[in-house]
């Protein structure tokens, strides 16, 4: 599915490509291929470069073309790692902008809906893709706020009741931080090539690069306070879970030690050799007596060395 996107105080879509318009293009079908690359003739190459899931960010030409590639955050419902990255790829020229990404994602949606509710004007590609770039922060901040939401979930959950499930989920969130954490610094190393390509005059603008960086680095600094408090959560749980087996380990050791001592007394009695108390009237009767009171005396010990 794409989008011709033209901006007038803000992206407007257009029924029909025009020059210097913004080409969006989202999961895109035959029909899609066949104009990139027929009508437009875009590298065959690098359309097939952004479909690599695990393509990093970087910076490619081919010709008077050049391919910027990023990586942004999405949200999916239907897998164990619910929050992931995904590239983006910006191909432009000198009068083509397109932006091509093989998943549905929030953040392009939004980012449109912005730039017309705020009246922004995007003069040129250069400061198109600072804007995505500083859009994909926002919502690496957003996910992140929602990750620590469910890790807050999940430690209540495992402090009532350890279950595998609750300790598979955070693992899986671990996952997703770590995943963010690689794309965050992608996208900065490669931000910072980009002044070097687009170093003409009407390109620059470094207020919006500076604010386009700081928003990268306090996305890293998230991620990487979340990961240290995720993985301090991990190990503590750990602990714990190997503390529950330890002890109850010690109680059923305890309770085998209690149960054996009837069980031993039973035994020698047992035997076919004289007992010397067989001619007693209530034999039978003092030999349980004898052994439930060793077994409360073994049970008074354990319990005041605390082992039950």
């Amino acid at each position: 599915m794409r989008k011709y996107l033209f901006c007038e105080a803000g992206f407007i879509e257009k029924p029909n490509w025009l020059p210097n318009c913004w080409v969006n293009v989202e999961c895109p079908t035959p029909d899609d291929f066949d104009f990139l690359e027929k009508e437009l003739n875009v590298p065959a190459a690098f359309l097939h470069d952004i479909a690599d899931t695990d393509e990093r960010p970087r910076i490619d030409s081919e010709g008077n073309w050049l391919l910027t590639i990023l990586r942004i955050p999405i949200f999916v419902k239907d897998n164990n790692i619910t929050y992931t990255t995904v590239p983006i790829g910006i191909i432009t020229n000198n009068e083509i902008i397109i932006s091509v990404c093989y998943h549905s994602t929030a953040m392009i949606p939004d980012f449109i809906e912005y730039t017309r509710r705020k009246g922004i004007n995007v003069p040129n590609r250069y400061e198109l893709i600072l804007r995505l770039i500083y859009s994909s922060s926002v919502w690496f901040l957003k996910y992140l706020k929602q990750i620590n939401n469910e890790v807050s979930t999940a430690e209540k959950e495992l402090q009532q009741s350890i279950r595998n499930e609750d300790l598979l989920r955070l693992m899986n969130l671990q996952k997703c931080l770590v995943y963010f954490n690689t794309s965050i610094r992608g996208n900065e190393v490669m931000i910072r090539k980009l002044p070097k390509i687009f170093n003409e005059k009407d390109y620059q603008n470094p207020e919006l690069l500076e604010d386009v960086m700081i928003e990268l680095k306090q996305a890293q600094n998230m991620v990487n306070i979340y990961s240290d408090i995720l993985t301090g959560t991990m190990d503590a749980f750990a602990s714990i879970i190997s503390n529950n087996v330890n002890t109850i380990m010690k109680r059923m050791t305890s309770l085998s030690i209690v149960l054996m001592v009837p069980t031993l007394i039973a035994s020698f009695y047992g035997m076919n050799v004289d007992i010397h108390i067989e001619e007693l009237p209530h034999a039978f009767s003092l030999i349980v007596c004898f052994s439930v009171l060793l077994s409360a005396l073994a049970f008074i010990v354990f319990r005041k060395i605390k082992w039950f």
